[in-house]
């Protein structure tokens, strides 16, 4: 089967010559920390469409781990950027205010769920939003606890690690952690006991988190507890409505915060702007990044002017937060977006997906879940004789993919789950081609292990 189609060419072998010679460089100058994905070193990229150093063409079916929602290199964030570097690259807000920090801020406040007075502060990062979220919960509530969920991610800070669910390969060896930190139990409907219906599962889950509040730590004593909407790292699990409003509500009755961590699932991807919207409530701080603006590092923690105002002066912030490139192309980003309709397009893409891999199936019982909202999907796969998780297989068709010119990544605690965030600008003809190519390489690796067993 020829893999060089209309979109993806991979003629010159992955990674080729001259990504040889820089992995070799990577090799010599950068930390083995710093984990890659992938052996691809990119050229230039458009849309969903990455060109590497030796001239391979690859669907881009990761966007830089969900940050690229509008696609690599839109022309009018491109130009923005450029008009915006002509006049000024930076100066600190905290000693020269520019008005591009205000023009987002309060484009933030207007489309965030929640009809009421909010204020904005604009970081650099996701985790560093994570970690002002929580500083201004505390200020607010003069309480230390903040409670997040099993499975979730937050980030690689020390607080964010400490929120975050996942020991390898974030936490191991890294401690010790931020005290006053607590997990509850996330549900996981595919994993849910057998003899529980699923709304009897449910049930339990609520009354489980009632239980942490008296075995774990006093609701008194918690400032805040942050939930991802679809747990993103943790595989793309998907809570029940039902779950996550009424612990939206048991924090509202003990005066806890709710902080949404919209950081993977905003702006489009999961078939709402926000996916607060879909589980019908409106978070006291939402913490937002990765797609704001199409790849330049920006993030922010918009909330209700209260919360937001009870840090003094000097209390928040950091030199290079709320950058003029950031702050012009986050407006162009949104405008798209809004323009667009993107999130609509998002219901279309997640659909398609689904379909395929449901058909797809039928053939490979190995496929024993999917799931997501919008085009935020994913594909787990569990051995089908032990039901263990099937990472080694996820980790070989992830490579594979690659190899035949498509680039995604794996998730999930297991490292099971094959997750889709696919900008939300590709068009039907890239994402068919990129799901016949997924097709064809599960079909190799299933190939592969039939013929090692033999």
């Amino acid at each position: 089967m020829n893999i060089n189609r209309k979109f993806v060419n991979v003629s010159a072998g992955v990674p080729g010559p001259i990504g040889k010679k820089l992995t070799d460089l990577r090799n010599q100058y950068v930390p083995n920390g710093v984990g890659n994905n992938t052996p691809v070193f990119v050229e230039k990229a458009n849309g969903s469409i990455v060109e590497d150093v030796d001239g391979n063409k690859y669907l881009d079916f990761a966007g830089a781990i969900g940050s690229l929602n509008v696609g690599h290199t839109p022309d009018h964030v491109v130009q923005a950027i450029k008009s915006q570097a002509d006049q000024l690259i930076h100066s600190c807000f905290h000693v020269v205010m520019y008005k591009p920090y205000i023009d987002l801020a309060k484009k933030l406040v207007e489309i965030t769920p929640g009809d009421f007075p909010k204020k904005t502060i604009l970081l650099n990062s996701g985790a560093e939003a994570v970690e002002n979220a929580v500083k201004i919960a505390r200020k607010y509530t003069g309480r230390a606890g903040i409670v997040s969920f099993t499975r979730g991610f937050h980030g690689r800070t020390l607080l964010g690690m400490s929120l975050t669910s996942k020991v390898k390969p974030y936490k191991y060896k890294m401690g010790p952690f931020a005290p006053a930190t607590y997990k509850g139990q996330f549900p996981y409907l595919s994993n849910r006991p057998a003899e529980l219906t699923e709304d009897e599962y449910i049930n339990f889950c609520i009354s489980q988190f009632k239980d942490f509040l008296l075995t774990e730590v006093s609701p008194e004593e918690i400032a805040a507890v942050i939930m991802e909407p679809v747990q993103g790292e943790g595989g793309f699990i998907v809570p029940p409505k039902k779950f996550v409003k009424e612990i939206f509500n048991l924090c509202k009755s003990y005066g806890i915060l709710f902080i949404a961590d919209e950081i993977q699932t905003g702006f489009g991807r999961t078939g709402e702007l926000f996916a607060s919207t879909y589980f019908e409530i409106e978070p006291d701080l939402i913490t937002m990044s990765k797609s704001l603006a199409a790849g330049v590092p920006i993030s922010a923690v918009t909330g209700r002017t209260n919360i937001m105002d009870a840090a003094s002066p000097g209390e928040l912030g950091g030199t290079y937060g709320g950058s003029p490139l950031g702050c012009v192309a986050a407006l162009e980003v949104i405008d798209k977006i809004q323009s667009e309709k993107l999130w609509i397009k998002a219901r279309g893409i997640g659909e398609k997906i689904k379909l395929f891999f449901n058909n797809l199936k039928k053939d490979y019982p190995i496929i024993t879940d999917i799931r997501g909202l919008g085009a935020m999907v994913g594909i787990e796969f569990n051995d089908p004789t032990t039901s263990q998780p099937a990472k080694e297989f996820v980790g070989a068709l992830t490579k594979k993919c690659c190899e035949n010119g498509v680039i995604i990544l794996s998730a999930g605690v297991h490292s099971n789950v094959l997750r889709f965030l696919t900008p939300l600008i590709i068009s039907d003809e890239e994402l068919d081609e990129g799901l016949d190519i997924i097709k064809y390489s599960i079909q190799q690796v299933v190939g592969q292990l039939v013929t090692e067993v033999k």
